[in-house]
């Protein structure tokens, strides 16, 4: 288990006393089973430390990709609706201002 081969290496390396490349090698592996460890957990805390998490971690990025392009489209949408909108008025505002529409009496 992991947790073991940590613990291993853990007490090789207080067991070594002499400085040199033997020491540089060993911290470098307590490292990566330490590092290899916490990420463990993390990813168990988490609840993706099956074998399907990345496919669930696949699944929610597609499905957060296609949320953010029907956000995209509907303020688009939105977008348009709105200048549509707004030009309906002015050309409203033109044609009452010329008098090609009976509103105003004068």
């Amino acid at each position: 288990m992991k947790e073991e081969m940590l613990a291993r290496l853990v007490a090789q390396a207080e067991g070594a006393g002499l400085p040199g490349r033997g020491d540089i090698v060993m911290i470098r592996a307590l490292i990566e089973e330490a590092s290899e460890l916490g990420a463990g957990r993390a990813l168990a805390r988490l609840g993706l430390e099956d074998r399907r998490a990345e496919a669930d971690m696949r699944e929610l990025r597609e499905l957060l990709r296609a949320w953010r392009d029907a956000k995209k489209a509907a303020r688009g949408a939105a977008i348009g609706w709105a200048v549509r909108i707004v030009m309906a008025l002015v050309l409203l505002g033109m044609a009452v201002k010329m008098g090609l529409i009976g509103l105003v009496k004068g």
